[in-house]
């Protein structure tokens, strides 16, 4: 999820957990703790861009970091004299929940996050939140903001942490329910138009968790659709795209292809754009696909000018919007 959503979580949970201890420097703390597992931005600065998307959520978002960072934080902030005093043994359960919650949460979106680092590059994505939704965010944000303003002994703080979290909770319940209406709908499509596939994947399209975007594999490339849980109509029109790998012959052996063809999970076509070779990550959807099914991809690597690829993820994903386009969107959501 974006930062700022980390940041509300963590405030709230800090209020639950430490409050009574710790006071109202337990939304701050809790805020800091669930922030760290995002420290891996540091990683920016010397990494190449290829190599960037595999640290970010990678060793920092594992099991195995939580087991060897929780307790020494735990010992430092136990004899950190400007905290106030709680044991070693709650602030380590304190900065486990705090570390767990973020990785569990960051696997819901479509980045994957890498829960079992070193011992297997397997990303887990459960295609579920847009890495940025208001309506899951706003309540988490209105909690933390209330715990701010309202006096430490108020009886009514714990109340307001605990109902933002439910809020979120219930939130994500309702976005799980709709991508199994989804994933329904999807696999009879592809049965009843005959489309051989391999696998498939759902995930939100931004912000939302009505309009769903499709990527299906076939043999030669991939069936990428759009679905609204609102749609009356149940066919789901289909673009081909190959997979053109036969594009990447001459930069076949290059690290930063291998990097992101682990990245990408195989599910990437190569394309040429003004005579430049791309990469394109199919999990992050199209531009304004919705409108334009042969839309170009949000996230493209070029792979013979690397040095162009800064902001990798960013720069896509709210490329060629406007107030029409904002418009067309909501109308495509409610099911026109």
């Amino acid at each position: 999820m974006d930062s700022l959503t980390h940041l509300a979580l963590g405030a709230c949970i800090g209020e639950l957990c430490a409050g009574k201890s710790l006071g109202k420097k337990a939304l701050l703390i809790g805020a800091v703790a669930q922030s760290i597992p995002d420290i891996d931005f540091l990683a920016s600065f010397w990494n190449s861009p290829a190599s960037d998307l595999l640290a970010h959520r990678g060793f920092t978002h594992s099991f195995l970091f939580i087991a060897i960072t929780a307790y020494p934080l735990a010992l430092i902030a136990a004899r950190w004299q400007w905290l106030p005093r709680m044991s070693v043994r709650n602030w380590t359960w304190f900065l486990v929940l705090q570390l767990f919650v973020h990785i569990f949460l960051d696997a819901f979106n479509a980045y994957g996050t890498a829960w079992f680092e070193p011992f297997s590059h397997y990303r887990v994505a459960f295609h579920a939140l847009f890495v940025a939704d208001p309506l899951f965010s706003i309540s988490l944000g209105l909690g933390a903001l209330l715990l701010i303003l309202l006096p430490s002994p108020h009886s009514s703080r714990k109340k307001w942490a605990r109902n933002a979290i439910l809020i979120s909770t219930i939130y994500l319940g309702y976005a799980l329910v709709n991508k199994h209406f989804i994933k329904n709908s999807v696999e009879d499509n592809l049965i009843h138009q005959q489309i051989t596939f391999k696998r498939y994947f759902t995930t939100p399209t931004p912000g939302n968790v009505w309009l769903w975007n499709i990527v299906g594999e076939g043999d030669q490339g991939f069936y990428i659709g759009y679905r609204s849980v609102f749609d009356t109509n149940d066919f789901i029109p289909f673009q081909f795209f190959s997979k053109n790998d036969s594009l990447l012959d001459s930069v076949e052996g290059h690290e930063e292809v291998q990097h992101l063809k682990r990245f990408a999970e195989g599910y990437y076509v190569v394309s040429t754009y003004d005579d430049r070779l791309v990469f394109n990550d199919l999990r992050f959807g199209q531009m304004l696909g919705w409108e334009n099914p042969t839309a170009p991809f949000v996230f493209y690597y070029y792979l013979n000018q690397p040095d162009d690829n800064e902001l990798l993820i960013q720069r896509g994903r709210f490329a060629r919007w406007n107030y029409e386009s904002a418009i067309s969107f909501l109308k495509r959501i409610g099911g026109q």
